[in-house]
């Protein structure tokens, strides 16, 4: 196969940033931080706190000396503006992302290969017998000639969200050095257990000052989401009759062949492999047992409430119904909320998308306006007062051994973070106010 040409970056800026954020992203990626969804405490599990540790560390080599890690696992710290407030109002704009990594697919001792220039093959990894093959992966063919960012193949990248931890950095470091450039106050945060849902549970949103914010944890160049799926968790819990085999005729009661049953009764159409944009589902994502005690573990997902409500009652029905064929045996469903759709929380301050807005286009891309079929600490952030949209990061197949990155949309990604500061100067965004 031909070699591709180097793709270009999206503006000199990009191409300037890009080697000192693949530095970092290659740094932190290296730091193992997957949360706990069993974990009690916060962080979930004590690992996060020691990519926490190397933030603040950078953010205090920078010159941001109010950088803390607090006892929640959260890293913050404020850039001070540029701007002069005899002039005018100085807002203070939030810059998010997580530290956290799925606990979806393997995450310790991940190892950064760079595969320079794409040039639209499989691309083979040395472990796992992992290959990205664009017949299965098609995004891979409008990427020729990117550099692309990979694990070894047997762990996950860490794209989601280290890219938007690297873009941040990466932007904060280029604003420092450039004191000439108009910004507003930038309140930082770095947050852990964002992929268990609880990434905003103990964030000091009165505490972070901000009139608004965005998380940096997308993934395709230039998207911006305001809507976000509304999202419940649902844990069946099933208790069986355990006999020794050899004398169970009549007597065993199998909470592990029970909890197959639930599962197979489950609508098939109902699943995230059968839905596709604004269609909700049932994922069921582990399930764990033996003959006296299973447990299945579930996520409902709707970007309508009433639907996802609804989504519950199937699956309380379909347990009630493979349950009640076996009055010896017992089962709980315990359905728990996670995180509202962000959308009309955000819609009630419009200028944060469009300042969004603005600054994609300053970096040369059209805005790509999507819904999450996920959610993102904005989404627990709007409901909690802070709109916070969601910007990109060129990060790509999240929560697997095949995700992997392009330097060239990091790289835009952390010069849209740039834009966007400037863009909060302006007098259109300088005295906008919440109601």
């Amino acid at each position: 196969m031909a070699a591709a040409s180097p793709a270009p970056f999206t503006s000199p800026l990009a191409e300037s940033l890009a080697p000192s954020l693949l530095e970092r992203f290659g740094r932190y990626v290296r730091v193992g931080t997957q949360s706990d969804r069993d974990g009690e405490g916060s962080p979930s599990s004590a690992r996060q706190l020691d990519l926490g540790r190397v933030l603040l560390e950078d953010l205090l080599a920078l010159g941001l000396d109010d950088a803390v890690l607090d006892g929640d696992g959260y890293v913050y710290a404020t850039l001070p503006a540029t701007i002069d407030a005899a002039s005018g109002p100085v807002p203070v704009i939030g810059l998010i992302a997580h530290m956290d990594t799925s606990p979806d697919a393997p995450g310790d001792g991940v190892e950064p290969i760079v595969h320079r220039e794409y040039d639209g093959g499989v691309i083979t990894l040395p472990r796992g017998g992992t290959a990205l093959d664009p017949e299965h992966m098609p995004d891979l063919l409008d990427h020729l000639g990117h550099d692309l960012v990979t694990s070894s193949g047997d762990t996950l990248l860490g794209a989601d969200d280290k890219a938007g931890v690297a873009a941040i950095l990466t932007a904060v470091a280029h604003l420092l050095a450039h004191p000439e450039l108009p910004r507003p106050t930038l309140r930082l945060a770095f947050t852990p257990d964002e992929e268990i849902g609880r990434g905003a549970h103990r964030f000091d949103v009165e505490g972070f000052g901000a009139l608004c914010a965005y998380t940096v944890d997308g993934s395709e160049i230039g998207e911006l989401q305001d809507e976000t799926f509304s999202a419940t968790e649902g844990i069946v819990t099933i208790e069986g009759h355990e006999v020794h085999p050899g004398f169970a005729t009549g007597k065993l009661v199998n909470a592990a062949r029970l909890a197959a049953e639930i599962v197979a009764a489950l609508p098939a159409d109902l699943t995230p492999e059968r839905t596709s944009g604004r269609e909700g589902f049932i994922h069921v994502y582990e399930v764990q047992g033996s003959a006296a005690h299973a447990v299945i573990r579930t996520i409902l997902r709707d970007f309508d409430d009433e639907l996802l409500a609804a989504h519950g009652e199937v699956l309380r029905r379909t347990v009630d119904e493979v349950i009640s064929r076996e009055p010896r045996a017992r089962a709980t469903v315990e359905i728990t909320a996670q995180y509202p759709n962000m959308r009309s929380f955000v819609d009630l301050f419009p200028q944060v998308t469009d300042a969004a807005e603005l600054a994609i286009r300053a970096e040369g891309l059209d805005p790509l306006r999507t819904s999450i079929r996920g959610g993102t600490d904005g989404s627990q952030l709007s409901a909690m007062g802070l709109p916070t949209p969601n910007l990109f990061t060129g990060g790509h197949e999240f929560h697997s051994v095949r995700e992997w990155a392009s330097v060239q949309e990091m790289a835009a990604a952390a010069a849209t973070v740039v834009r966007l500061a400037e863009v909060w100067t302006t007098p259109e965004f300088r005295g906008a106010t919440r109601a």
